[in-house]
């Protein structure tokens, strides 16, 4: 054993060993006279082994020095070429920014459908490129009914032109009533795609490619046409509801103007949901109805009325424009927000493609999810709006502070009930998969309405995304929209379900 302690320190013994240990051929001849020394040298240190360490840790000391040599290791190892993470992540990117651009104007998709949009398309998306994302798991198979395409073995794939292919079908499908310039728009980003890839890899491998990532698209599409609830909402957002029916008593929901007079969205805790069962669809319990001046929603009343009474202060002013999204042609809606906040950070970060599919499939998930169980509760609970209790029990005069700069509407309300709060459980779900991913402590500053005129959108600095979605949820008390209970719940109930996103067996 004190071979290993002798080869640290003498070169000759050390060529002995190694050939002795590493090489199948036989010692030269030319190292016969050192095996000679060599033997002697350890008779006499036999002698002595009682002034050496124990042989045990001499043997651990001479495997460790000497059998990294031994390895049979190639320095300069093949990279695998064909993987998801060896691409940027502009095909993903662009595409999203598209999404944002034309659910801007799109009618109808305000809460729900714009959600549910993004998620089967990031689903679409994440099946498509799973063969190139070792260590990712298909969760296909948690879903009823849907069946995904396989890849052709031991043939390349080009994984930009199967989400470029995907991506090319589904939008079309979601957006069917799309104006003449978005589906311009949509064909001319496909054919940039289309050129480059060619260029990148040739005809082959983006024809393989392109076809593949439209066979996945085709199934997930197929899938969600099964949601009876979810497919085509957006025809009709106010189907399958009547508020009259279940307004029995003061503190339920009635409609405010100006507003359509209706509720948007009654039905919408019917839609599928991907992570959450259906006991996952209830919120906690809002605070009771009272008109005591002592009684708790009546101080959370006055609160909201002080906030714009007489007048906003800028700060909140600038805090409840900033995360409004709420009107139709002027921004995209409070869901897609947080797509919108999570690609900006792909692109301050430079993240690789398999980033961007993963990110974009959980968000799609977690948004869906929020506004299934957000809207299910709402209507569960059908907790009246601030302004129809603040005009009933403290002033009949009092308008919330939401304007519309496109129609000159004043003191506008959402118009479903109030409690959870829409714009703190999507926030919060969003804020959730963005932690997970790029870290709970992640600082950033928010450009999301920079540069705009209509509205106070100067970017704004938070140093995480819990601190964002706080704002968000806050930001719709001096809006005058929301009590504090349906901000707090909203924000609670968000992060509990984008933890459930999550959760799934996304990875090994």
């Amino acid at each position: 054993m004190l071979f290993f302690l002798e080869a640290k320190f003498n070169p000759i013994l050390r060529t002995f060993l190694f050939s002795k240990l590493c090489s199948p051929r036989p010692l030269r001849r030319n190292l016969q006279g050192n095996q000679t020394f060599l033997t002697k040298r350890l008779m006499l240190n036999m002698k002595s082994v009682k002034h050496y360490i124990l042989p045990s840790l001499l043997f651990a000391a001479g495997l460790v020095f000497l059998l990294p040599a031994c390895r049979n290791t190639d320095p300069n190892p093949e990279p695998d070429t064909n993987l998801v993470s060896q691409h940027p992540n502009d095909v993903t990117y662009d595409w999203n920014q598209l999404f944002l651009e034309i659910e801007r104007y799109a009618a109808g998709y305000r809460p729900g459908p714009a959600p549910r949009a993004i998620a089967y398309i990031g689903l679409a998306d994440y099946e498509g490129c799973l063969s190139g994302m070792p260590g990712y798991n298909s969760i296909a198979s948690l879903y009823a009914g849907l069946t995904i395409p396989q890849v052709e073995s031991d043939k390349q794939y080009h994984w930009p032109s199967v989400i470029n292919g995907s991506r090319a079908y589904l939008m079309p499908r979601f957006f069917p009533n799309a104006t003449p310039q978005q589906v311009t728009d949509m064909a001319s980003l496909e054919s940039f795609y289309d050129d480059r890839a060619k260029q990148e890899v040739g005809s082959e491998v983006w024809t393989r490619s392109k076809e593949y990532g439209k066979a996945v698209a085709t199934a997930v599409w197929e899938y969600s046409k099964s949601d009876a609830i979810g497919h085509n909402h957006f025809l009709d957002p106010f189907q399958g509801y009547k508020w009259e029916e279940h307004y029995t008593k003061d503190g339920d929901w009635k409609p405010t103007f100006p507003g359509p007079g209706k509720p948007m969205g009654g039905v919408w805790g019917g839609a599928r949901a991907f992570a959450i069962g259906e006991s996952d669809k209830i919120c906690r319990k809002p605070l009771p109805y009272s008109t005591s001046t002592t009684s708790d929603l009546y101080a959370q009343a006055l609160e909201v009325y002080a906030q714009n009474t007489p007048t906003l202060s800028y700060e909140d002013e600038w805090v409840g424009e900033y995360w409004s999204d709420d009107l139709l042609n002027l921004t995209f809606s409070p869901g897609p927000r947080w797509l919108a906040v999570g690609d900006q950070v792909l692109k301050l970060e430079d993240s690789n493609l398999e980033i961007a599919v993963y990110y974009t499939v959980k968000m799609g998930f977690a948004l869906n999810d929020a506004a299934v169980g957000c809207w299910y509760s709402k209507f569960y609970y059908n907790v009246e709006r601030p302004q129809t209790y603040i005009n009933r029990v403290i002033d009949p005069n009092w308008k919330p502070a939401l304007f519309n700069p496109l129609t000159g509407d004043e003191g506008v309300t959402p118009s479903f009930p109030a409690y959870p709060s829409g714009h703190s459980t999507m926030g919060a779900a969003g804020a959730e998969i963005l932690g997970d991913i790029f870290g709970y402590a992640y600082s950033m500053t928010d450009r999301c309405h920079e540069n705009r005129t209509e509205f106070e959108g100067v970017p704004r600095t938070f140093g995480s995304f819990f601190e964002m979605a706080q704002e968000n949820a806050w930001s719709r008390v001096p809006l005058g929209v929301h009590f504090r209970m349906d901000c707090e719940e909203g924000v609670r109930y968000g992060t509990v379900i984008g933890r459930k996103v999550n959760q799934l067996p996304w990875k090994d």
